[in-house]
């Protein structure tokens, strides 16, 4: 096919202009593309608007490609009330129930330092040792976690401390009871004279605590067979105040489990005490059994903490974000968490009674 172009002009009103003239020289037809453009250039000859025109239907696509590709993520608040679910699917993990009989906390970690140490609080299901090395080297103590995978369990202090090539400033042990919250008070003697462990970023961690089971019977009948947790305590180099900053829980399956905080709202009134508490509840229960309602009910009327809402109870673990503020019925509805704005790339539930997990 060629296509030739001649110029000319209209014999009655004497108007010049580029006419177009196709012919097939084998005798095929003309083809579909050919037509469209030159549809475009006579619609540039004669029309001024012609870049208005494509720049705005370039626009609409566009925009439609965008809000298809997003699925109309519209918030809560500007929805339809008829529409009851979010258009993009969120990622729901399965739970795994695990026995964790460990504990431990800082007890006024404001008040931590290298020169004064730290108290620590273990709550224990069992009888267990509290082992803490201080001035670990980073490098073994990752070390030892891969062996606790792949080699052999750290079941004992001794296991660790084969896995570390006693590569601590110093340690000390301690005996925990069973189910008690005795505080115990870890602190570097003074003839060490250490005042920092190095510059960040550090080769050590400050203290290493590891929680084992002291009754060797016992370990056969549980999962989770120790806890290590690494702290940080400001010294003369790094001043930011003293905090968990790994958790992890070991089980007899040679696997670990790194063990993060949630963050869950908290009434409105955070210093109230526990017997101020159990006062209300105990006023709310005489005079809703004098109105006639159930037990069950006033435990429902008691947890509607549901940030959005405000009619039930949260139970839905947000991540990466790892805020709790959303019950069975908001969660659908949103794409990105109501507190910090921040992606929801898979869910978990608190409480497995939800129809969702089916």
């Amino acid at each position: 096919m060629t296509a030739s172009v001649y110029g000319g002009s209209d014999g009655k009103n004497g108007r010049e202009g580029v006419f177009f003239f196709c012919y097939v020289t084998d005798g095929a037809r003309l083809s579909g593309a050919a037509m469209p453009a030159i549809f475009l250039a006579t619609l540039y000859e004669y029309s001024p608007l012609f870049y208005i025109t494509v720049v705005s239907i370039c626009f609409v696509v566009t925009c439609g490609i965008v809000l298809g590709w997003r699925g109309l993520d519209v918030p809560v608040i500007l929805r339809n009330s008829d529409e009851t679910a979010s258009n993009t699917f969120i990622c729901k993990k399965q739970m795994k129930e695990v026995k964790n009989p460990f504990g431990l906390e800082i007890v006024n970690p404001d008040t931590a330092t290298l020169a004064k140490g730290v108290t620590l609080r273990p709550h224990c299901l069992e009888k267990c040792i509290l082992s803490c090395y201080w001035g670990c080297s980073v490098q073994k103590v990752q070390e030892a976690l891969q062996k606790h995978v792949y080699c052999f369990q750290i079941q004992t202090p001794g296991v660790l401390e084969d896995a570390l090539y006693s590569e601590y400033l110093y340690k000390e042990q301690h005996i925990v009871q069973k189910q008690s919250k005795e505080e115990i008070l870890i602190q570097l003697p003074e003839d060490k004279k250490i005042e920092d462990f190095g510059p960040v970023p550090r080769t050590r961690y400050p203290l290493v605590a590891l929680l084992t089971m002291s009754d060797v019977d016992y370990r056969e009948f549980i999962v989770s067979v120790s806890m290590l947790t690494i702290i940080h305590i400001p010294d003369r180099s790094y001043r930011l105040p003293c905090r968990i900053m790994y958790q992890y829980l070991l089980t007899a399956q040679g696997q670990f489990y790194d063990l993060k905080q949630l963050y869950m709202s908290v009434s409105d009134n955070p210093s109230e005490s526990v017997e101020a508490v159990e006062d209300n509840v105990s006023r709310d229960k005489e005079l809703l059994e004098k109105l006639g309602l159930s037990e069950e009910e006033i435990q429902e009327s008691s947890a509607k903490d549901c940030v959005v809402c405000q009619n039930d109870s949260v139970n839905w673990v947000l991540l990466p974000c790892r805020h709790v503020c959303l019950c069975d019925g908001c969660l659908t509805r949103f794409q990105h968490c109501p507190i910090c704005r921040h992606f929801v790339q898979e869910t978990f539930p608190l409480r497995s009674r939800t129809p969702l997990m089916e």
